[in-house]
């Protein structure tokens, strides 16, 4: 945090002290409430004012003391026969009383039904602080067998509060810092330091790590991690970069956005009551929720586990999708910082978020955070293929039953025949796509001329020939009528990986890639390995010499 604002968050704990009962919203005191929490009071839901009320009537109760103050928070909860549970939190001389929150339970007549609360008695301190707070981000910073977990760790922001959660209230600084644990999860930790001794009381990690599950359209129930917030879940991964998924509302994006990329709307997260998304059809616009965000989930870790990337930027930071964008949208796009997809018009395909697409989307964010292959031309193409590689191999890596691995792109929202937009084993077959180098690769459409790489790969990790994989027959002949044994797909997809990130520039071409890919092998192999001299045969059998 910078000194203005940590500046500001000292004025502002001093004149929250300084004015603390001029600032209290429905301020509750003996007798009847002030004219100014009468009129700070929400005119359109009685039920908070009935709540109030009835606190005044059970002081005891209410832990009743003068500077205490209560606002309304979260959502009001109403049963089928009419009693309300209203949340509430507590403040004392304008600070925020940490564990001092509690619920008001009434009937539908508004009668008494308790209150719920762990604060055991009035709260009775001093307000003012006696350690400051410079000298509070220092012992944040102390190492303990919480910070020595923590990289990078670093103090953002602190405020005065009352902390009752660790024995008997006491003034205390809420001392808020960043990081990341040793194994990528992130950290927003809440350091509690005593304001009169300097010692920390306790900490607080508020990144929740909470396991969820959802019922996908094409993986079946798949895990999931989401993000609790207040008393809903979201569809968001703190384990993963923080990355999300969006309901688009079947809107598409503005001129201003397709034109210049600003004002782009970023969607409605999806939330649940409870940690459970989707039904697995698309009666629900969770379910493909589910689906981009399980693809997401399984992206991250295919690069992490198998390439060790941070990410698809390489730096841990996720990115987020949009699913339900336009209407009868039949593709998926990365626009540099998030995944969209469309719902297929519903007659020929479905949702575009199968395993392999998501991974393909991201994997264009990998290419333009390492070689940034342009996007026309043989590098064109060569980006397109480096994502139908990398797709492919994301849903190898999945193992998931309910989308076995293939070279099959997209094959799962093909509704008329499941055999995707392209295959890898012998692309030419889609009736657009090249199979094998030709001068003329360069002038074709990047998703055509992606059909050579495609080919190349799949003959470097699975060799020529028919063979089943998956569900799916393959038959993948070679251009110059040799026959080519491969090496499998664990050396295969390194070699590209490689190649990629080290040895491919923004102009590329399929004569390059042939010299980055036999660079890589020998670098991971040894040159003159199989593996090297299966790179340079497979890229003789798409013309590529």
């Amino acid at each position: 945090m910078n000194p203005g604002s940590r500046s500001r968050s000292r004025k502002a704990a001093a004149a929250a002290v300084a004015t603390a009962l001029a600032t209290l919203v429905l301020g509750l005191q003996p007798g009847a409430p002030s004219a100014s929490a009468q009129a700070s009071k929400p005119q359109h839901d009685r039920t908070a004012e009935r709540a109030i009320a009835a606190l005044q009537r059970h002081p005891q109760l209410a832990r009743q003391v003068a500077g205490q103050a209560f606002k309304v928070t979260g959502t009001t909860l109403r049963d089928a026969d009419g009693s309300t549970h209203v949340r509430l939190e507590r403040t004392y001389r304008g600070l925020p009383v940490i564990g001092g929150d509690l619920v008001v339970h009434q009937a539908a007549g508004a009668d008494w039904k308790g209150v719920s609360q762990t604060l055991r008695a009035p709260i009775t301190v001093s307000v003012r602080p006696k350690v400051s707070e410079s000298r509070a981000d220092r012992a944040v910073t102390a190492k303990d067998r919480t910070t020595r977990q923590i990289r990078k760790l670093r103090v953002e922001d602190g405020r005065l509060v009352v902390d009752t959660l660790a024995g008997k209230p006491r003034l205390a600084w809420e001392i808020t810092s960043g990081g990341r644990y040793k194994d990528g999860t992130p950290s927003r930790l809440l350091t509690y330091v005593d304001a009169r001794t300097g010692n920390v009381i306790r900490r607080e990690e508020r990144i929740q790590t909470v396991d969820g599950d959802g019922s996908s359209l094409y993986s079946g129930v798949v895990p999931l991690q989401v993000t609790k917030s207040g008393l809903t879940y979201q569809l968001k991964d703190p384990t993963r970069g923080n990355t999300y998924t969006t309901d688009f509302g079947n809107k598409t994006d503005g001129l201003l956005c397709q034109l210049f990329g600003s004002g782009c709307k970023p969607g409605t997260t999806f939330t649940s009551p409870d940690t459970s998304f989707g039904n697995g059809t698309t009666s629900n616009r969770e379910s493909a929720g589910v689906d981009a965000q399980y693809g997401t989930n399984v992206t991250w870790d295919y690069y992490q586990q198998v390439h060790g990337r941070n990410g698809i930027f390489g730096t841990g930071a996720g990115s987020f999708n949009r699913v339900h964008y336009g209407n009868a949208y039949v593709n998926a796009f990365w626009d540099g910082t998030k995944m969209t997809y469309g719902d297929g018009d519903g007659v020929s395909y479905g949702p575009l978020v199968s395993l392999d697409v998501a991974g393909h989307e991201m994997s264009h964010g990998v290419t333009e955070n390492s070689a940034g292959l342009t996007y026309s031309g043989e590098s064109g193409g060569l980006n397109e293929s480096t994502s139908d590689i990398f797709g492919t191999m994301v849903e190898f890596f999945a193992a998931n039953a309910n989308d076995s691995g293939d070279y099959f792109i997209g094959e799962e929202f093909d509704l008329a025949n499941h055999s995707g937009f392209r295959r890898m084993d012998n692309p030419a077959l889609d009736g657009n796509s090249d199979s094998c180098w030709t001068t003329g690769t360069k002038n074709k459409d990047v998703h055509y001329s992606s059909g050579v790489g495609n080919h190349f790969f799949y003959l470097l990790a699975e060799g020529s020939g028919q063979k089943t994989i998956g569900n799916k027959v393959h038959n993948s002949p070679t251009c110059n009528g040799s026959t080519i044994t491969g090496i499998g797909r664990t050396d295969a997809q390194r070699i590209w990986y490689r190649a990629l990130t080290v040895y491919m520039t923004s102009g590329t071409t399929y004569a390059q890639a042939r010299t980055a890919t036999l660079s890589a092998a020998a670098d991971l192999f040894g040159n003159g390995s199989n593996q090297y001299n299966t790179v340079a045969a497979a890229w003789s059998a798409v013309n590529v010499n």
